[in-house]
């Protein structure tokens, strides 16, 4: 990602900027990635197109900040004092709802971050290395509060045991992931997997 691209001052206010990102998100669920354009982005959200590009440099940041802004805004830092309630914690952030729309974005965005270089970097740096980082927060913290061995094996994989139950779920089950769901899937497996 450019120096430039992160240090743009943003010419909307939070509300303006939580009202586009929404807009991006709703055609993202209607068209996809690769149909999505920044004049449809600029038409449905009354911009102008070069202000849209001006602010985020082209859709693939666009897209990733809506994704962004949208986990942001229904989380912050897990810290319940447990392993357990962190996971639980981490997996309930978002109701049924928006998880089945998030899964619904998450699979038509899984072939484009592939087919498209700029996608999959924005996706790293704003969504992978703070999901990354947040997951290495919350296992130090069990470490040092004794739950876990600081070398337990199954460490590394935790985030991948998490997203690949969300992802799995419609594939193996046809079904959406639920908190329910995934509430049980820590208990069962990645507690377990963690000596926990």
């Amino acid at each position: 990602m450019t120096e430039t691209a992160t240090v743009r001052r943003s010419r909307f206010t939070p509300e303006r900027e939580a009202e586009l990102y929404s807009a991006v998100l709703d055609l993202l669920r209607e068209v996809g990635y690769d149909a999505l354009t920044m004049d449809a982005v600029a038409s449905r959200t009354r911009s102008s197109k070069a202000t849209l590009y001006r602010q985020w440099g082209g859709k693939a940041e666009l897209v990733v900040k809506a994704l962004r802004h949208q986990k942001h805004s229904q989380s912050g830092e897990v810290d319940t004092g447990s392993l357990r309630g962190d996971f639980h914690a981490l997996v309930t952030r978002e109701g049924d709802c928006e998880m089945e729309q998030s899964s619904a974005l998450m699979r038509g965005l899984a072939v484009a971050v592939h087919a498209n270089p700029d996608l999959l970097d924005a996706f790293r740096d704003l969504i992978i290395d703070p999901e990354t980082n947040e997951m290495e927060r919350l296992l130090q913290r069990a470490v040092d509060r004794g739950e876990i061995r600081a070398d337990n094996p199954a460490t590394p994989y935790v985030l991948h045991m998490l997203i690949g139950a969300f992802a799995a779920r419609t594939l193996i089950d046809e079904l959406p992931p639920t908190q329910e769901f995934l509430t049980s899937y820590v208990d069962a497996v990645v507690l377990p997997a963690l000596g926990a």
